[in-house]
């Protein structure tokens, strides 16, 4: 299930990088603002994720 997570997350990470390119593209505050969301929950669930690694 580790592999999962960890692919779904870095799947999460580029999609909110592509959202919030698209946003500063079109200078839409909102596709952006949520871009950085998706990427900042992407990296928290990957620090989850290093945590429960580390205890392995």
């Amino acid at each position: 299930m580790g592999l999962d997570d960890k692919i779904k997350n870095a799947a999460q990470d580029i999609a909110g990088k592509a959202k919030e390119a698209t946003g500063k593209a079109s200078d839409n505050e909102r596709l952006e603002a949520e871009g950085k969301g998706d990427q900042t929950s992407a990296n928290v669930k990957q620090a989850g994720e290093n945590v429960k690694d580390a205890f392995k």
